[in-house]
């Protein structure tokens, strides 16, 4: 989501390139231009748009394709080709690139259809959904080499939990913290981050989860928004799609499905934590990373953005930041920190 940190498109922006993207596509001759309709909304400054295709290319690429408008300034079209590619070649289902125009930030791109995991899970599929989501980020970490993707490291991980206090307690809450809550808050980031920095490296999708995620009759599932992918802790989007911002299941459940992903990776020689106790600490931790980030991004969406959907998801992030925070003694004070800030806050439109 690095995209996220420049400022929003103005509507004339948008407009300009609508119509560039309109005149680009009408060159190549493969879908019907005045078919365009909107394809998926997005938390980036991408924009997506299905259209139908010529009835006499229909054969060779279906029945539509999808165009992305992602605007260069703003976004990295080269960073998804590339992430494409590595993800095509470890034998998962991603789109394939029709057409490309880098320099102006547009992609015509095959269709993996309208029905996202979150649209589909129930508790009857979830287990067989499940594993093949696991199975498709086994074979993509089982592909990671160093040096090909940018490093996760102890920079980028605190530049994410500070989210948090910029933008959740800061904005969202409109509380200040003091000397003490803010040396109190560091300590526990700084536990966090010395978990996930000593977990083993591969390759990272870093947004592995129902909304990305495409149910497929065959090939399932098919991936999308691996752009910003890297090179980082290997518990990372196993806690994305298990730990999941839009969609939670009991602990149980949770708890089977680290523990299958965890013998299945051994088996295949992946780098996890070889005491499974240990593992689900890591996947914790690493869990806890990540949703004090999404408290911070999902309010940066409302209050700078004007993209007040994910609000509604703050609960269920929260409830996963609480029960972390309350089993591990380092990370205890994160969730007497926030107590504190729920005797202080306004009650009134904010969300713990």
């Amino acid at each position: 989501m690095s995209s996220l940190y420049q400022n929003s498109p103005t509507s004339a922006e948008q407009d300009a390139r609508l119509s560039q993207l309109t005149e680009w596509l009408g060159t190549l001759g493969l879908v019907d231009v005045e078919s365009r309709r909107p394809a998926s909304s997005d938390a980036s400054f991408r924009r997506y748009f299905r259209l139908d295709v010529v009835p006499a290319m229909r054969d060779k690429l279906g029945d539509t394709l999808v165009a992305m408008d992602a605007p260069p300034a703003r976004e990295n079209v080269p960073a998804f080709i590339h992430v494409q590619g590595l993800l095509f070649d470890a034998g998962v289902t991603v789109p394939a690139i029709v057409a490309r125009n880098v320099e102006a930030g547009f992609l015509l791109l095959s269709d993996l259809g309208a029905t996202t995991y979150l649209q589909r899970l129930d508790a009857d599929n979830a287990p067989f959904m499940y594993s093949d989501a696991i199975d498709a980020l086994l074979k993509f970490q089982l592909a990671s080499q160093p040096g090909v993707l940018p490093e996760f490291d102890r920079a980028f991980a605190l530049r994410e939990m500070n989210l948090f206090p910029e933008w959740f307690v800061g904005r969202h809450l409109g509380l200040t913290l003091t000397d003490k809550q803010q040396a109190e808050l560091t300590k526990v980031f700084e536990a966090i981050t010395a978990n996930v920095l000593a977990q083993q490296q591969v390759y990272m999708h870093r947004d592995y989860h129902s909304r990305n995620l495409m149910f497929m009759e065959q090939g399932n599932p098919g991936v999308l928004d691996f752009q910003d992918a890297v090179y980082g802790p290997v518990t990372y989007d196993l806690a994305s799609l298990l730990r999941d911002a839009y969609i939670q299941w009991d602990e149980e459940f949770v708890l089977d499905w680290v523990v299958r992903y965890w013998q299945s990776a051994k088996k295949l020689g992946l780098p996890v934590n070889p005491d499974i106790d240990a593992f689900y600490r890591d996947f914790e931790f690493m869990g806890l990373q990540r949703h004090l980030k999404i408290l911070g991004i999902f309010c940066r969406l409302n209050y700078r953005d004007g993209k007040p959907i994910y609000m509604g998801d703050l609960p269920t992030v929260m409830d996963y930041v609480r029960k972390t925070a309350g089993r591990y003694k380092e990370l205890r004070p994160l969730g007497k920190l926030l107590d504190s800030f729920e005797q202080k806050a306004p009650q009134v439109g904010y969300t713990f």
